[in-house]
């Protein structure tokens, strides 16, 4: 045994060494160019750019490259033709910006001694460049391979995520994989992520009774981010504007720690915006402010009674807390914790503009299904339509579930020892709020790489991620590699 691990050892060290002598200054540069492609949805043209690209640079690292669609292939293949696939998986697409709030080009691909900064940089394309410097550490280094390292690129992960599916139709998943896309040290269980939206028009009831309407509303970016921009333009009915006892008594409102209001009084119009902090909202989302519900309690109390002040209303029940308290989950379980609820965006109807739509994503615990969650629900809608004479029509998307592994399984020690003897630390394995292509590929497990205790930087404002952290977390992943690529085939990795 002692012979073994000295073996071991004495391999990582070549490929460590390796990687500090050489790839390693690889790694700010090619991140850097990687961020350039602002690869979020619907961007067609940037995402064939990226692919382009990482045909290249696959191809001039040495390693084997295929296009496969939505995905792409690059892989290091061991000697032996029937050899076990060890997955590596990222993806390369991003949330979406609003780039007015950044203090920087938000796909300038920048960085300085200490950070690199971007969209993407921690989600998900700095692991994408630690996944290929640390294969190529391992290729230059001539350690002999028993298993096939293939990476596997995606590129709808933070939208419809249907690439790995339609790919799965005519591909055969690797043997085990590691999703590198959570934290470390080994991501044993995901929340399942569904999203509660209700519908409705601005239209008034009768007994309004204010001398003003609601000309518009929105906010958010999308559903996993924690919106940090909110707001609503209201429209003075007839005769002369009277705005500033209206300013006032929204200036009287005690706003959430970390939001703020700020008003603009142009005539028959006031337009009241909120802004907050984004962040991951399932990773991080306790370290976003949200203003969506700023500006719920900034406003909603003004409002005449109809539509607009029902999804304001609604959000602050569904808002109370970031845990679903609100909604009726109030119990924590010892392994999964609590329910993650970010109240996350309100966006007029592209197909009928006079409906509005409240969006709200839910990061659920066992043991309610999807199909359970939207029935609860259903009636929790019901009863708030009853109570206060809304209209809200309920809709979403209630089709995940959550992703457990056992702790005591093959792989998973395996990955706690790997992080431990890289790290010099010892974790407990980690429970996520973010869901990752660990459900949709075959005995896939999410591996880093982001370091506990620090705060995840994924989907917020001002992306960026250290360099001293991106370094590290590439040693750690050439431990993993260097541990499992060498060895022998593990025999049903997800059991002890």
């Amino acid at each position: 045994m002692l012979a073994t691990l000295l073996f071991a050892a004495s391999l990582n060290a070549r490929v460590q060494q390796h990687y500090d002598r050489i790839e390693s200054k690889q790694l700010v540069p090619m991140l850097c160019e990687v961020l350039r492609f602002p690869t979020y949805e619907h961007n067609d043209e940037a995402l064939a750019e990226q692919k382009q690209w990482l045909m290249k640079s696959g191809q001039s690292l040495g390693f084997v490259v295929r296009d496969a669609g939505k995905i792409t292939e690059i892989e290091l293949p061991a000697a032996a033709e029937n050899a076990p696939v060890l997955g590596l998986i990222v993806h390369g697409d991003v949330q979406p910006v609003d780039a007015d709030a950044w203090s920087f080009a938000p796909f300038s691909g920048k960085a300085d001694e200490k950070y690199v900064y971007g969209r993407g940089a921690a989600d998900d394309k700095g692991p994408l460049v630690q996944a290929l410097l640390a294969m190529k550490a391992l290729k230059e280094s001539g350690v002999a391979r028993t298993h096939t390292i293939r990476l596997l690129v995606g590129s709808r992960e933070e939208s419809e995520a249907d690439e790995m599916p339609e790919y799965l139709k005519t591909h055969k998943a690797p043997d085990y994989s590691l999703v590198l896309d959570s934290e470390f040290p080994v991501v044993v269980g995901e929340k399942a992520w569904n999203a509660l939206s209700v519908t409705t028009t601005l239209a008034e009831r009768e007994g309004a009774a204010k001398p003003y309407m609601v000309a518009d509303l929105w906010a958010g970016l999308a559903p996993s981010i924690v919106p940090d921009h909110a707001e609503v333009t209201l429209r003075w009915k007839e005769g002369t504007p009277d705005w500033p006892p209206v300013m006032k008594a929204i200036r009287a409102v005690t706003l959430p720690d970390g939001t703020r209001i700020a008003m603009k009084d142009d005539a028959d119009t006031l337009r009241v915006v909120a802004y907050g902090h984004s962040a991951h909202a399932g990773v991080n989302i306790e370290g976003g402010r949200n203003a969506l519900m700023a500006l719920a309690y900034a406003v909603e109390p003004l409002l005449p009674n109809g539509g607009a002040k029902d999804l304001l209303a609604f959000a602050k029940r569904a808002g109370d807390d970031i845990y679903g308290t609100g909604l009726g989950f109030t119990k924590s379980d010892p392994l999964w914790g609590r329910y993650a609820v970010n109240v996350a965006t309100i966006k007029r109807d592209a197909d009928d503009p006079k409906k509005y739509t409240l969006t709200i994503n839910i990061r659920s615990t066992p043991p309610l299904t999807g199909a359970e969650l939207e029935s609860v629900l259903h009636g929790f809608v019901a009863e708030f339509n009853q109570v206060t004479g809304a209209a809200l029509v309920q809709g979403g998307w209630f089709g995940d579930s959550t992703l457990g592994f056992d702790p005591r399984a093959k792989l998973i020690r395996r990955l706690l020892l790997d992080y431990e003897r890289a790290t010099g630390a010892a974790a407990k394995p980690a429970i996520s709020g973010g869901g990752t292509y660990a459900k949709r590929v075959p005995n896939a497990v999410a591996f880093g790489m982001w370091f506990p205790g620090k705060p995840y930087p994924g989907h917020d404002v001002d992306e960026k991620i250290e360099i001293a952290d991106l370094q590290k977390g590439t040693r750690v992943l050439i431990v993993a590699l260097t541990d499992l690529a060498t060895g022998a085939r593990i025999v049903e990795p997800f059991k002890p």
